[in-house]
């Protein structure tokens, strides 16, 4: 089990780079999209998350016909969606659906494969709204990638929420802070914090050496270890080595906090699969084609 640090051994995780999104770009109808990798080529550094795509935040019209992207597969990972605004409706081969709104979680499983479809909850398009969330993709070790699919719905209320102080509060969808466990299950050690922060208010955030640390915001502007400043729409990429992330809001702002093991095995992607190797791709692709992965009926 890894133990956080004492005080007195505490190091910095120093900042590597700041980026700002590599591409735009719309997922079907729905989701309009500033990818953050793996546009920015940080494979190695952001592991064991394999993609960022920061959706929003969009007013969408009233239709009655709802937005989203419509049926395709994946296998090798797992998706997270985070809705911060609007409603997102969600069903895949595997028989499972789940609509979520404001402060929920979506995180589904593809392992050995999964075909699954997203889109704007119905009454939510039929209304009309601002739709702002982000997606996760969380790579799976090879010992994992062929398990079978899973699907958790983790709902605002079932998140722990920390006062700071008064200064903000962070949410814990996955891992621990200050004694509080999030409810998301994951194959590998990750921790993953949804943090509001107030002008001028500090947090000190602690994660196990060795593992990956980024920090994405979405809202106001943010100072790293007393220099590095980050603002709307941009990463903070940290040092594996180190423990100690000292973040301070310049303006009200809003961060997701992803820090995880590295998995540090070889990556391979095509489209919706992500293996190990290209012969596991083509197998990925046929077996899609033969439908072993399922269909929506």
């Amino acid at each position: 089990m890894t133990q956080h640090p004492t005080i007195a051994t505490r190091v910095t995780k120093e900042v590597v780079g700041i980026y700002q999104p590599g591409s735009t770009h719309m997922v079907g109808d729905g989701f309009p999209v500033r990818n953050l990798f793996p546009s920015n080529d940080l494979d190695g550094a952001v592991d064991p998350f394999l993609m960022l795509d920061y959706a929003g935040p969009q007013y969408f019209s009233p239709t009655d016909h709802p937005r989203g992207v419509g049926e395709h597969p994946h296998r090798g990972f797992e998706t997270v969606t985070i809705v911060y605004e609007g409603v997102v409706a969600h069903r895949d081969s595997a028989g499972n659906a789940g609509v979520i709104g404001p402060g929920d979680v979506q995180w589904m499983t593809a392992a050995s494969g999964v075909v699954h479809e997203e889109f704007h909850e119905k009454e939510f398009a039929k209304r009309g709204g601002t739709l702002h969330a982000i997606q996760l993709w969380v790579n799976l070790p090879r010992a994992s990638k062929m398990s079978a699919p899973r699907y958790q719905t983790i709902l605002n209320a079932d998140i722990p929420a920390i006062d700071l102080d008064g200064g903000g509060e962070l949410r814990v969808i996955a891992g621990s802070f200050q004694g509080q466990k999030g409810p998301a299950h994951t194959f590998t050690p990750i921790q993953l914090y949804d943090l509001q922060l107030k002008a001028g208010a500090p947090a000190s955030l602690l994660f196990p050496d060795g593992h990956n640390t980024s920090i994405f915001v979405l809202q106001g502007s943010i100072s790293v270890n007393g220099s590095s400043e980050a603002r709307e729409a941009e990463l903070i990429v940290c040092r594996r080595n180190g423990s100690q992330v000292a973040v301070e809001a310049r303006k009200d702002s809003r961060l997701l906090i992803m820090s995880g093991e590295p998995i540090d095995e070889p990556i391979a992607r095509y489209g919706p699969f992500v293996m190990n190797t290209k012969a596991e791709l083509v197998q990925a692709v046929q077996d899609y084609q033969a439908g072993k992965m399922g269909h929506l009926s």
